[in-house]
Parts: structure tokens; C-alpha cells; sequence
């Protein structure tokens, strides 16, 4: 198993890998991704920035997708009824729609994307790694607490809606 940059040829395998996770957050109640976000257009520019990233195993079949960055993400600046761990000054990494083919949920790959990614800061010594989530996910928020994340408070998105928001110090 890799994880590589996405390219404009993964968009339709992107795209079914993010329905069937929007499929799964509806089907548990939870109201994140179910008002056209993210999308086709969101991925292409995510591709275009270079921050699209797909999980592949050996036979090059995309099992999952996830948007990673080292830009400052902008929701960010304000944490309600906490703060960051590292000063929002530093360079950090963020991570962004995270999802699974439904066909290969429940065998590690998102803790090993979250592996790779902790080295990948590692590498260039970024302190921290931030990520947020519904406060329903609690799938995804089992996951993070046990990669080590700790709870920092509350951010809202560019499109107002709420969001738990959690770092893990890397270097």
C-alpha cells in the first residue's frame, strides 16, 4: 500500500470513493458532506494545488482519498472554547476529506495514511498536525484520539458549520 498524488484521472474514482462516504455519514445521521461538498470541482483544484492524495495497494487500485496540505487553513485562526497546541504561527500540516471505498473500510488504511503523513511533517520538521470533524463522526474521532490527537475546541467552516477541531504535535 502507497499513497501518492492524485491525478485528474482519479476524479471519477475520487468522486464514488466520496459518495460512498457521504452514503455512510447519512445512513448514521450525521449531516456532514451532504450538501454538495466536496465535489468534482473541489478535488480537480485540490489536484491542481497538488494536495490530493489517494491510497493505492499493489494492483493500483484506489482504496481511499484524502486532501493534505502545509498551507495555513484559514477556519483555522479561530479555535472557540480552546486553542492549538503549536502557535498558529508555525507551519503545520491539515488534513481534509479523508475517506475509504466501502469495500475496503475497517482494514488500517486511514491509520496508515495518518502514518504516512506524520512522517511526511517529519521530514520537513512540522511540529503539528490538525484536522477536524462533526461532532457526531464519532468514528473519525475514535480514530484520531487514538493516533494520539488531542482536542483543541471548536472551529467553524468557511461554509458556517461546526466542527471539533484536534492537532497531534509530530516533531
Amino acid at each position: 500500500m502507497i499513497i501518492r498524488l492524485s491525478t485528474l484521472n482519479d476524479v471519477s474514482r475520487i468522486i464514488e470513493i466520496i459518495d460512498d462516504a457521504k452514503d455512510l455519514l447519512k445512513s448514521l445521521g450525521i449531516d456532514q458532506w451532504q450538501n454538495g461538498y466536496p465535489n468534482a470541482e473541489q478535488v480537480e483544484n485540490d489536484i491542481k494545488n497538488e494536495e490530493s492524495y489517494v491510497i493505492v495497494d499493489d494492483k493500483n487500485t484506489i482504496m481511499g482519498t484524502t486532501m493534505f496540505t502545509t498551507r495555513p487553513e484559514p477556519t483555522y485562526k479561530k479555535v472557540i472554547d480552546g486553542n492549538w497546541i503549536i502557535d498558529e504561527s508555525l507551519p503545520y500540516g491539515v488534513i481534509h476529506r479523508l475517506a475509504m471505498a466501502k469495500e475496503f473500510r475497517g482494514l488500517g488504511i486511514a491509520k496508515f495514511v495518518f502514518e504516512e503523513l506524520h512522517q511526511k511533517l517529519q521530514n520537513q520538521c512540522i511540529k503539528s498536525l490538525k484536522i477536524d470533524t462533526h461532532e457526531k463522526n464519532l468514528g473519525m474521532q475514535s480514530l484520531i484520539k487514538k493516533m494520539g490527537y488531542q482536542y483543541c475546541g471548536i472551529i467553524y467552516t468557511s461554509y458556517n458549520a461546526k466542527r471539533l477541531a484536534f492537532e497531534k504535535v509530530i516533531c
